[in-house]
This record gives C-alpha cells, structure tokens and sequence, in this order.
C-alpha cells in the first residue's frame, strides 16, 4: 500500500537530518593543526597521501596541456627560483616533496600545484613573465611560483577534498527534505547549496596562497610587489568581459593586488624588513 505524500514527509525530514549530521559529523571530527598558517584545518587524508596523489596525478595533467615542455633552459630558471622559494623560506619545514614542472600549452595563461608539491607552470604564463618583452623576470616568476606553494603548504586541495565531500553529504539531505515530486526543479535548491559552499572556500583559498606567496617571496629575498604585476597580467589575460568576482571562485585580480599591498606591509612588519 503507497502511503501519501504528507505521511512520508516528516519521514524523508527526519532522514535528511541524520544524513546532514553524519556529513557534519565526519568533517568536523577530522582535523589537523597547520605549523605554517597557525589554522586548525578538517582534513582526513596525511601528506603521505597528499604527496602520493599528487605524484600519480602529474602525468595525467601534463597531457591536457600539451606534455611537458622541452626548453630546457626555462625549466632550469624554473627549478631555480621555485626551490630557492622553498628552501629560503617556511615552506622548508613541511614534509613535502617540492616539483616544478614547465607545461608545454603556449596559449595557456596558468599555474595551479597538485597536493603534495607538484607544481606546473604553462609557456604561456611564463612567455609573459617578462622585463621589457624579454628576459624572464625572476621576481614575478617567484610570485607565481611562491603563490602555488601557498595552496600546498596551506593543504588546500586536502582541504577541499574534505569540503566536496562535506557538501555531497549536505546535497543529499537537503535533496531529501526539499524534493517535491511534482515539481522537477527542487533539487536545483541542493545544488546551489553545494556551489555556495564550494565558491567561498574556493575565494578563502586564493586570498590565503596570495599572502603566503607574499611571505615565501620575501623570507627567500624576493620583492612582492612584482606579484601585484602578476595580477595585472591575469586581469588583461581576462579580458574585459571576465566573469564578475561573485561568480568565481577566484577573487577579481584588481581585489587580490588590494589584499597582496596588505599583505606585503603585514610580513615586512612580521619579519621586520
């Protein structure tokens, strides 16, 4: 016998409730206290794992963009700065596995970083990191390299991993309480719940890997300012027509260099340069 709709109501509630707290629950007993950033974050995976993920995954992503790149003396400038980044400042004290790798795509304006250390760069980007057109500018270079260096000292993609799975989890129970069956588009409602969560931390992120870059890039001798140059590439590489900052997961560049001339006067004051 079906019961009607109103009877399995507050039943499908009373699921969606233990769904949601199950989800809550497991996020939140998982944690780790970062030396670096001073946060206590929610993550379930060790850098163990971070570092061996990111190891399988780096083949795979250089194929979608043109495998790696053969210039072998901008790899070189590359591995340079990128290590001297790490090895100057407190991105020495975590356990990972530095990598820099040089990506072959040269329309691409992009950098991103695996978890673990793996560190990719396109010749599109770097073909623009430039003193007048020519000569690769070392300090904006180490913006780049050191604001990837950010997100995997600060675990971001541990981090957002735990946050994916936290949003799945809230997904489901919201699906669960809200779905009407004579109205198709209530999960739409779900979704969006699961892309608010996932836009802010994603905003949080990049602002957090900025401020560290600021950091790395002045305790290895480099000037930050050059990174608030770096945002000037990004914002022409945009175009005019860029998707409004509420609708990215990245703030808008004009934001992040306000932030970046922030952060310089906070770390110079810290460090006492």
């Amino acid at each position: 016998m079906a019961f009607p709709a109103r009877a399995t109501r507050p039943f499908s509630i009373l699921i969606a409730i233990l769904v949601a707290g199950a989800a809550l629950f497991k996020y939140y007993s998982n944690s780790s206290f970062n030396e670096i950033t001073g946060e206590k974050q929610h993550i379930a995976v060790t850098p163990e794992q971070e570092i061996a993920m990111g190891l399988q995954s780096t083949p795979g992503m250089a194929d979608e963009f043109g495998g790696f790149s053969t210039n072998k003396n901008a790899l070189a400038l590359i591995n340079e700065v990128g290590q001297n980044v790490v090895q100057h400042s407190a991105a020495a004290q975590t356990p990972y596995k530095y990598d820099f790798h040089l990506l072959a795509d040269p329309e691409t304006i992009n950098a991103f970083a695996l978890p673990g250390g793996q560190i990719f760069i396109t010749e599109g980007l770097l073909g623009r990191l430039t003193k007048n057109g020519r000569t690769i500018d070392k300090d904006m270079l180490a913006g780049v390299l050191g604001h990837e260096i950010g997100h995997v000292v600060a675990r971001h993609s541990a981090e957002k991993m735990a946050e994916m799975e936290l949003a799945q989890g809230i997904t489901g129970a919201v699906t669960m309480a809200t779905y009407d069956p004579n109205n198709p588009n209530s999960g739409y409602l779900a979704q969006a719940v699961a892309n608010m969560i996932q836009l802010k931390y994603g905003r949080d992120q990049e602002l957090q890997s900025d401020n560290l870059g600021v950091r790395f890039m002045l305790e290895a001798g480099y000037h930050p300012e050059k990174l608030i140059d770096v945002m000037e590439i990004l914002k022409q590489s945009a175009g005019p027509d860029r998707t409004p900052e509420f609708q990215s997961t990245h703030p808008d560049p004009e934001n992040r260099a306000v932030k970046i001339k922030a952060a310089i006067e906070e770390w110079r004051h810290k460090l006492n340069l």
